[in-house]
């Protein structure tokens, strides 16, 4: 039954896909589309185009799932699919306007809470804009994903202290503009908080 999946691990939902239960990859696939689509709109900035990376990713996933020997999470390794479709999409696409390695970071609803000025927003999205695309990559996964840095270096396929290593230059160099920039002198206290809040539950703790 449908419902008697819901319990299950999705490395034991991946056992079962191998053994041809379809329904078990279904349940995998409502587990993670959500997340996958929300990492892919970051990629290629367009919902119809993030909906077909996704689908395509799943695709592949399922393809694929007799690879996947476990050691890493499912949602690692589903994740780096996604971030591999998404680049190879883009590609194909030529698209002028949007990068292979750019990454659209939107502001969470709890950072908006903290940052009490657009002009905090739009500098935010400015400069993560410019950070490299490495860097940008595991802001994205750290801060948004709430991804550890062992999963990030399984996505980006690197060792597991350069993920580590891009995370924390791109928060040095976000923290180093909003301490520089003179216009934000009457925010400062909210960006301090900022800054601080996701430099000690990201930087300092290891999930």
């Amino acid at each position: 039954m449908q419902s008697d999946l819901i319990v299950l691990s999705d490395l034991e939902l991946v056992e079962k896909v191998k053994m041809g239960d379809r329904g078990s990859f279904s349940e995998l696939v409502k587990r993670h589309q959500r997340s996958l689509l929300r990492l892919s709109s970051r990629f290629v900035r367009d919902l119809d185009f993030a909906q077909d990376v996704t689908q395509e990713a799943f695709i592949k996933a399922y393809q694929k799932i007799n690879s996947f020997e476990g050691r890493s999470s499912f949602k690692s390794w589903l994740f780096q699919i996604g971030v591999n479709t998404a680049k190879n999409k883009l590609r194909e696409m030529k698209r002028n306007t949007v990068d292979a390695d750019e990454i659209h970071l939107a502001v969470s609803a709890k950072a908006e809470s903290m940052l009490l000025h657009s002009a905090l927003v739009n500098l935010l999205q400015t400069e993560v804009d410019r950070l490299p695309g490495k860097q940008k990559m595991a802001l994205v996964l750290r801060v948004y994903d709430d991804l550890s840095f062992h999963e990030i270096a399984e996505i980006m396929e690197c060792p597991y202290d350069t993920a580590k290593a891009n995370y924390r230059h791109a928060l040095l160099k976000l923290r180093q503009v909003f301490e520089q920039e003179s216009d934000l002198k009457y925010w400062s206290a909210e960006v301090s908080g900022f800054i601080t809040e996701i430099t000690h539950r990201y930087i300092e703790v290891e999930g």
